[in-house]
């Protein structure tokens, strides 16, 4: 996978954090843990956004820009990284609210799922 894709999923997974945590918040299930966001999230959706959104993209255009430094392509993989396992928390926190409550199966599911990130890429 490219420098380009890369960037274009960073950004994709911080969009659909941003639209999963409002869903998450307005439906009464999660709360925001980053107090700033929340506050933003206090003013409104576009102020949430706007923000969450502006971060996403400087930081793919900053680590797609710089895919060349090795630091950089290392910064990438840790922070899809962090995207997959945030998007893990969202899966669980849908799957609960909907009341599906069978973690021995869900857990089994999804702890295979990190290895065929990282394996996709490496």
């Amino acid at each position: 996978m490219g420098a380009l894709s890369k960037a274009i999923l960073l950004f994709a997974m911080n969009w659909l954090d941003a639209q999963l945590t409002i869903l998450w918040i307005r439906l009464n299930i999660a709360t925001e843990g980053n107090g700033i966001m929340a506050s933003l999230l206090n003013r409104g959706e576009a102020p949430f956004l706007s923000v969450k959104l502006a971060i996403g993209a400087l930081a793919a255009f900053t680590l797609y820009r710089c895919a060349e430094i090795p630091i950089a392509r290392r910064g990438m993989k840790l922070v899809l990284g962090i995207y997959i396992s945030l998007m893990l928390v969202h899966v669980a926190t849908g799957v609960s609210a909907l009341g599906w409550h069978a973690p021995a199966t869900v857990l089994t599911y999804f702890v295979s799922l990190p290895r065929a990130f990282v394996a996709f890429f490496s």
